[in-house]
């Protein structure tokens, strides 16, 4: 055996089962698609399983397309021991051709469905909103509807207000008026307390000077007595020191 022979044995024995170009990966119902685990699962939603399970469709065609890849290289690997090349190497690359328009299929019916379901989700995600939007239509209209009596409401009691504002006016006019009369009237009785206060006081100053003045004079008018009556005394005792002398002369 030629170590041609030898190589394309070895690899031979490394290649994966040959693949059926006619084998495609369809979709099968969603139900069949799904674990049993997955769809018992209360954690795991229908979305994240049906995403697994593109998933696994898709790496399902990666995995096609690379031992198609694969068994192309061994093939044209095998064909150089061959007498007939050429045509070996064209049959090899016929088959994976054939085979890669197969999976090419396969992938444009997967994306096909992929882009279906986003657009069956982005569907019902628009259902749900507009649902969402027309079920708070009738809580939003009764919300304008009770906003709109509220401030209606609020208006009427406000120009009811500017009524009674008005026809309130000649009673506050003639309130203020009462009410600035007291408060001269007060102011008034402010001012004459304060003259008063102030006479008094001029009052009370001018008696306390006239009783000093009175005190003085008193004082003034005691020393002067008991000045005369010093005097008076003093002359009396001469008087009588005089009269003593003269009758002692006499003796």
């Amino acid at each position: 055996m030629t170590s041609v022979a030898l190589a394309s044995h070895a690899a031979l024995a490394q290649t994966p089962n040959p693949i059926d170009p006619t084998t495609a990966v369809r979709s099968p119902p969603l139900a069949a698609a799904l674990s049993p685990n997955a769809a018992q699962s209360t954690t795991q939603s229908v979305d994240d399983a049906l995403r697994a399970y593109f998933e696994r469709r898709q790496k399902a065609l990666n995995t096609r397309t690379a031992e198609n890849d694969y068994q192309y290289g061994v093939k044209a690997y095998e064909c150089y021991s061959d007498f007939f090349v050429n045509h070996c190497l064209t049959r090899a690359r016929d088959q994976m051709r054939e085979t890669r328009q197969a999976i090419r299929a396969d992938q444009l019916a997967l994306d096909d469905e992929q882009r279906a379901e986003r657009a069956k989700e982005r569907n019902q995600q628009t259902a749900l909103k507009q649902a969402q939007y027309d079920a708070g239509a009738l809580q939003r209209a009764a919300n304008e509807k009770a906003n709109q009596q509220a401030f209606d409401e609020k208006q009427r009691r406000n120009a009811l207000a500017a009524v009674q504002r008005q026809a309130d006016a000649p009673r506050r006019a003639a309130n203020q008026a009462a009410y600035d009369r007291k408060q001269a009237d007060y102011q008034k009785q402010l001012d004459d307390a304060r003259a008063r206060g102030v006479q008094d006081a001029q009052e009370r100053e001018q008696k306390a000077e006239r009783y000093d003045q009175k005190q003085q004079d008193a004082a003034q008018h005691r020393a002067e007595v008991e000045a005369r009556q010093q005097e008076a005394a003093r002359k009396q005792q001469e008087k009588a020191q005089q009269a003593q002398q003269r009758q002692e002369q006499l003796k």
